[in-house]
């Protein structure tokens, strides 16, 4: 018996397009997660896994689409490839069979997943020298106070004199929150 071609795709956010993935593979059945992939407790992945049979090919269209940590990619492979489900990573032209798997393969497997491991803490890094960088700069950073010094001593003084902190906010196109963290500081 011929099995199925599921496939499975993943982006980290609800705003992110999922339509390039796997757009010109046929597929039986598509299971989509918009949720991070740092470890593998994703609904539509746990979804994906149970629906998968002797016999099936899972597709995905990179290997960080399926595991962004190098344990879990090894773990997931061994345990689908061990169950008889084939694995198409498109990105990275690697197959992984159950019956099949190269060692050379599996060499790639643990590189690629290496630099998918890698590739966040990477992008947190620069992130983090961009901002030290800036900073050095005179730069700042953050959103645009919403209030000169002169509106928010205003402020605090009307709601030491007693108005209500709601209608103060509201005059000032502020929500409460901020009026209470200006109320802090």
């Amino acid at each position: 018996m011929k099995g199925q071609h599921i496939g499975y795709i993943r982006v980290s956010s609800s705003l992110q397009n999922t339509e390039r993935q796997l757009a010109d593979v046929t597929l039986d059945r598509v299971f989509t997660d918009k949720v991070s992939g740092k470890d593998i407790n994703r609904p539509e992945l746990a979804n994906c896994l149970n629906h998968l049979r002797d016999g099936d090919v899972l597709h995905v269209h990179s290997i960080d689409r399926l595991a962004r940590n190098l344990k879990d990619l090894q773990h997931l492979i061994e345990q689908l490839t061990g169950r008889g489900v084939s694995v198409k990573f498109y990105k990275e032209h690697l197959n992984f069979e159950a019956a099949n798997t190269s060692p050379m393969q599996t060499l790639m497997l643990q590189m690629l997943g290496a630099f998918a491991e890698f590739e966040p803490s990477l992008i947190k890094e620069r992130q983090r020298e961009g901002i030290a960088a800036a900073k050095a700069h005179g730069k700042k950073l953050g959103a645009p106070a919403k209030l000169t010094a002169e509106q928010a001593a205003e402020i605090k003084a009307k709601i030491e004199a007693g108005e209500e902190k709601s209608a103060v906010a509201k005059a000032y196109g502020i929500s409460r929150p901020t009026l209470y963290k200006l109320l802090a500081a």
